[in-house]
């Protein structure tokens, strides 16, 4: 039998969901929406694997950007997408949803002829599946014959190679033919044919899942006990049946005549904000238990937990929890019945569903502004032809090696902003107005920072200010209530936030002081992504401000270390001893790399090729050494 390196394949629907972003009004209405993974099987794996189950999707998906943007997040989630099938002549389908109100929550499916009913049994290769400890279908894809016939092949070679099934009931009667355009949202429509044809399948699963009206389908009445017993009659699977409010109940045997005598878990008392994608929320706790063989209790508490979460915020998979968001509530418990609003549980929810992994990183910085400014020869056209230039040698230093990246602005450097995206490259840009104190922002973020909403999500947000420890109260209310407010819309638009604070530019510092900046900051509950320093000079120094970081967030991405325009003798030195630091992630260096490039560029003594040339050497120089230096150091975590 061959090793089961995942633990579970979903397989059926997988969408691009169209939320509506304004809450309460219609979707005729909405004036933006935003873009999240969607599609029953996409939610759970995308769910079980922020839950730490190696999951797997069957699909297919259109050889579009909305089918690209499907494997990149899946991708990016740690989801398996070997069998992520692209589909040359169908679109990936979408979804447009809202919240109306508490009880109205509009959808409509745009899935005419879609690239996922075109699975079929050539897109099921029996190596994948005999990969997979479990294989999870969904109802939907049992109501086309074609992907009826792929999920039978997929479950007759789970059943052949020792695996585990499941079903979630997921009934969408306008997804069956009986319902129209305008009824997304409808739940429930009895139906003899679907009920026959879900009972023709009900005995190949080991366990069966949904909610009273999806049993009422499975079942063919609307008892729901009777329902149940209905599908006991041809299914020996593990029934778990959702009842809302009520929690769930398991029946691993004979069914009884209450709900309430079923194997039930704790419930959590929270507000009910937003019920789509709930189920399949509550479908990747409740794999987590039963795969990591947890009793049914442990099972549905997990499960109970993930459903609360996913009806307390604003999407379906952006909303389910990581592993140690579920297990830090668990243990807590509910303090806000309004999840979203709860900021010590959003904190982690947020570092712990970061996308990507950044444990080694190489900056080329060249969003300066000032200093190229005042250089002899510069001028806006000038200076952003420069940038270009800058970009170009970064991409030759980086290849395809990850851990590169760029600082760059969007005023003079707009243009090499955009020719980066895409290339994997850290790209980190600045939102405050050069050398400011007090601290103001570029004008292209507005006065209420809201500019940040037209910034791409890779984009992360860097700020630096020049806080001092001895300033007075009445500055440091300045340093907080600026970057505070830029931190804020940094978290409202998706975008990482990278912090660079720099004590020497203000007054005397010592071993203590930059931990003491570090934490005025936290204690005003904000907290940065990124973390940029300058290189200190003693071992202690560097200890101070890694304790001060861990002490109050465990999650952070990690410190960068700036140059200061050092040689790169002294940078050396600086190397040498930061990379001691696991938290020390790498540098983010700019004069020192473009400084002298620069002036002879503007200058007209050497061309563009030669100009590119000098820096990526020199770029490289400094790579070099970072990797050298934290060889003899410790492994980036």
């Amino acid at each position: 039998m061959a090793a089961k390196d995942l633990d579970l394949i979903t397989i059926g629907r997988s969408s691009v969901d169209l939320y509506g972003a304004q809450v309460g009004g219609r979707l005729e209405d909405m004036r933006s929406f935003d873009k999240y993974v969607g599609g029953s099987p996409t939610n759970m794996a995308t769910g079980t694997a922020r839950l730490g189950l190696r999951s797997a999707l069957l699909t297919r998906v259109g050889d579009e950007p909305m089918g690209r943007f499907l494997r990149e997040e899946l991708a990016r989630e740690g989801v398996d997408t070997t069998g992520v099938v692209t589909d040359p002549d169908r679109l990936t389908a979408l979804v447009l949803l809202g919240i109306r109100d508490e009880d109205r929550f509009p959808l409509i499916f745009y899935r005419e002829n879609c690239a996922d009913m075109a699975l079929c049994e050539d897109d099921i290769d029996e190596a994948f599946i005999a990969r997979a400890r479990a294989v999870v279908a969904t109802g939907t894809h049992l109501s086309n014959a074609r992907t009826e016939a792929a999920v039978l092949k997929a479950l007759a070679l789970a059943r052949r190679h020792g695996a585990r099934t499941a079903l979630d009931i997921d009934y969408r009667p306008n997804l069956w033919g009986l319902a129209g355009h305008d009824a997304g949202q409808e739940r429930f429509i009895a139906s003899d044919a679907v009920t026959r044809k879900l009972q023709s399948t009900l005995h190949l699963f080991d366990l069966i899942v949904g909610t009273e009206e999806e049993f009422h389908i499975a079942g063919g009445t609307t008892d729901t006990i009777a329902a149940l017993k209905a599908v006991r009659a041809v299914s020996a699977a593990t029934l778990v049946c959702k009842r809302g409010a009520a929690g769930a109940a398991a029946f691993a045997g004979a069914i009884p005549d209450s709900l309430d005598e079923g194997e039930a878990g704790p419930g959590f008392p929270i507000e009910v904000f937003n019920v789509l994608g709930a189920g399949d929320g509550f479908m990747s706790g409740l794999l987590k238990g039963w795969l990591d063989g947890k009793p049914w209790p442990t099972a549905l508490e997990y499960a109970n937990a993930c459903g609360a979460f996913a009806v307390s915020r604003h999407g379906c998979t952006p909303a389910y929890p990581s592993l140690a968001e579920l297990e830090f509530f668990l243990a807590r418990g509910v303090r806000e019945k309004a999840l979203r609003k709860d900021a010590e549980l959003e904190q982690i929810h947020w570092s712990t569903t970061r996308k990507g992994a950044w444990p080694d990183v190489r900056v080329f910085a060249f969003d300066h502004r000032l200093q190229m400014e005042e250089m002899e020869g510069a001028t806006p056209q000038a200076i952003g032809a420069f940038k270009e230039l800058c970009l170009a040698a970064a991409l030759a230093q980086a290849g395809d090696r990850p851990g590169h990246g760029i600082l760059c602005d969007g005023r003079l450097g707009r243009r090499a902003l955009h020719r980066a995206a895409g290339h994997g490259l850290f790209i980190a840009r600045p939102a405050e107005w050069p050398g400011s104190i007090p601290l103001t922002f570029e004008p292209e973020l507005g006065p209420d920072c809201g500019g940040l909403a037209e910034w791409p999500k890779e984009h992360f947000v860097k700020c630096l200010c020049f806080p001092h420890p001895d300033d007075e109260e009445a500055t440091w209310h300045d340093h907080i209530a600026s970057v505070t407010r830029l931190f804020h819309a940094a978290r409202r638009n998706g975008l990482e936030f990278l912090l660079e604070v720099i004590p020497s530019r203000i007054g005397p510092v010592d071993d203590e002081t930059t931990p003491k900046v570090i934490q005025r900051f936290y204690d005003a509950g904000i907290y940065p992504d990124w973390w940029k320093l300058e290189p200190f000079k003693t071992r202690a120094a560097w200890q101070n401000a890694c304790d001060a970081i861990e002490r109050n967030d465990r999650h952070t991405r990690g410190i960068v270390m700036l140059g200061l325009d050092a040689p790169e003798e002294d940078l050396k030195e600086s190397f040498a001893l930061a990379a001691a630091f696991p938290l020390v992630k790498g540098f983010a260096v700019g004069r020192t790399i473009f400084g002298e490039a620069a002036r002879d560029w503007f200058a007209g003594r050497i061309d563009d090729r030669q100009a590119v040339a000098a820096m990526k050497a020199k770029y490289g120089r400094l790579c070099d050494l970072w990797g050298a230096v934290r060889a003899k150091g410790v492994a980036p975590r």
